[in-house]
């Protein structure tokens, strides 16, 4: 199948790029570097494609999706402009039972975000199935990776004082305090919630991985369930799941160290959840690579259903 990446130098691109250049069942369309913001070139390009890859800033996005022409080019997006947009398929398999089948079926699908994949994963089941109430007060907090800032922020860690070779290391940054993060309309759609969550995401000095925790008090959830009945919830809601992951309680590496590292899943597609606490007081907790199932393996994921192969094929 001929596949374009549009913005294959960004940090999502790059990686897109690099794992679908490594398959035998996929020809790479290109455009010479000095010609890769012509619109006509890039037209031409991406309706002779079977499937486009967008990884581009929402605008540029917007933009992009108005050269295809060719109904039979497929989309993949990866910016933040269509994700909650109804004529778009959001691409997160695992949200419900007929989501792959929506994705399989689409032609416009939008990737998730990074955050956002975390949090819907942790509690959208719990939603659901009737535990977490719609307008529980919802609290999360996200670490996450300095790549996720694109090459601004990159530059800004590895030119200046974070961990790439230099001794002096950077602390942790609370960003967004106005709380007005750009993941929040897809995180409140797609967990079912009926009031955004208070969100609060932190970037570390370190290059990729993430974690984030989501807080609850059994005494507001339906029918005050117990710590390992919350477990259970997830645990059977992702049953056979390829790349999420319920964690079991007695988890060694959590019960060892008391400590909960966001860099675990790193160099793969995998989500791990984690639930701990006790009966009256629950954290449910997703890891991933932001650049991984947070991005361009989301990505290749979503390209796998949409062109009726196996889900996990270079992945």
């Amino acid at each position: 199948m001929n596949v374009f990446v549009d913005g294959q130098y960004g940090t999502t691109g790059l990686l897109i790029h690099e794992r679908l250049q490594a398959r035998s069942d996929v020809q790479l369309l290109s455009i010479p570097e000095e010609l890769k913001k012509d619109p006509e070139i890039r037209a031409n390009v991406m309706n002779e494609a079977d499937l486009v890859f967008l990884c581009l800033p929402d605008e540029a996005a917007r933009e992009a999706v108005t050269l295809i022409r060719n109904l039979n080019t497929r989309v993949i997006d990866s910016s933040t402009a269509f994700r909650t947009d109804e004529a778009w398929t959001y691409g997160l398999p695992e949200l419900s039972a007929g989501q792959r089948d929506k994705i399989a079926g689409a032609a416009r699908v939008s990737v998730p975000g990074c955050h956002a994949t975390a949090f819907i994963l942790a509690i959208n089941p719990l939603i659901q199935l009737g535990i977490l109430p719609r307008d529980y007060p919802v609290d999360c907090s996200s670490l996450t990776g300095y790549s996720g800032g694109g090459k601004g922020l990159i530059a800004q860690y590895e030119n200046g004082s974070g961990q790439q070779g230099k001794s002096i290391s950077t602390p942790p940054l609370h960003y967004r305090l106005d709380l007005h993060h750009k993941h929040l309309p897809e995180m409140t759609k797609f967990a079912g919630l009926a009031y955004k969550p208070l969100f609060l995401p932190t970037v570390c000095d370190f290059y990729n991985g993430m974690v984030a925790t989501i807080p609850m008090a059994t005494r507001l959830l339906h029918h005050q369930p117990k710590l390992s009945e919350i477990h259970a919830a997830l645990a059977d809601y992702y049953d056979g799941e390829r790349f999420v992951r319920v964690l079991p309680l007695e988890d060694t590496e959590l019960l060892s160290s008391n400590a909960l590292d966001p860099t675990r899943c790193n160099g793969t597609n995998q989500a791990e959840i984690l639930v701990f606490g006790n009966d009256d007081q629950v954290v449910v907790a997703c890891r991933l690579d932001n650049l991984g199932k947070g991005s361009s393996g989301a990505a290749i994921q979503c390209m796998n259903l949409m062109m009726g192969l196996d889900e996990g094929l270079g992945l």
